[in-house]
């Protein structure tokens, strides 16, 4: 069986909802995505952070969780750190409510696929998460979550069909994405108690 790891890229939020200390806000996101990750079945997890970010990735991750530090908050970087492993996912960790089915959904296509990419949902570029082979393919293009998209990928392969495009996920990035939560979808519970915390 291919050992599979799939690691949260603790990077930097650029928005915060209106109340909320965004320090407490980037930790109640990580905190959630962490959780998340580690029901997964089958799949190892990890994280990733900047140095400067250390603090973040301390204040999450479960006990014995691999912590990768890179000089960039990429996926590129955070590949090039990971050893050992067949395949490799890396995730945004601002999708507190992310099902487990979509993580496993962007994994799936790496058995006939060298790459996998899941859009973020909403207006505005952006991707959820890249999974890929390991080692990585030489084509495959620095990417930066906040503002990639699958086309920048699957322009950058020999063959656009090298790339699957698996099913999209919102990440909180403003006021719409907010809007869309569930208060009867399971998890996210760090963020659903933060918010309901907020001065109204």
């Amino acid at each position: 069986m291919a050992r599979r790891v799939v690691v949260a890229l603790l990077g930097p939020v650029a928005w915060t909802p209106p109340g909320i200390d965004p320090r407490r806000w980037r930790t109640a996101l990580a905190e959630d995505v962490v959780d998340l990750l580690a029901t997964l079945d089958e799949v190892e997890t990890a994280v990733a952070v900047t140095p400067a970010d250390r603090w973040l990735a301390d204040a999450v991750v479960w006990p014995a969780t691999p912590v990768h530090e890179v000089p960039t908050p990429t996926v590129d970087a955070v590949l090039a750190t990971l050893t050992g492993y067949d395949q490799a996912a890396v995730v945004a960790a601002d999708a507190p409510d992310v099902p487990g089915l979509t993580l496993g959904k962007l994994l799936r296509p790496l058995t006939s696929r060298p790459v996998a990419v899941a859009p973020a949902e909403g207006t505005g570029p952006g991707l959820l998460g890249v999974a890929a082979r390991l080692p990585v393919p030489d084509w495959l293009p620095p990417l930066d979550l906040d503002t990639a998209v699958p086309a920048d990928v699957r322009s950058a392969a020999p063959r656009p069909g090298d790339v699957a495009v698996t099913p999209a996920w919102r990440r909180l990035r403003g006021p719409a994405d907010l809007a869309t939560l569930d208060p009867a979808f399971e998890g996210w519970e760090a963020t659903r108690a933060l918010l309901s915390a907020r001065p109204t």
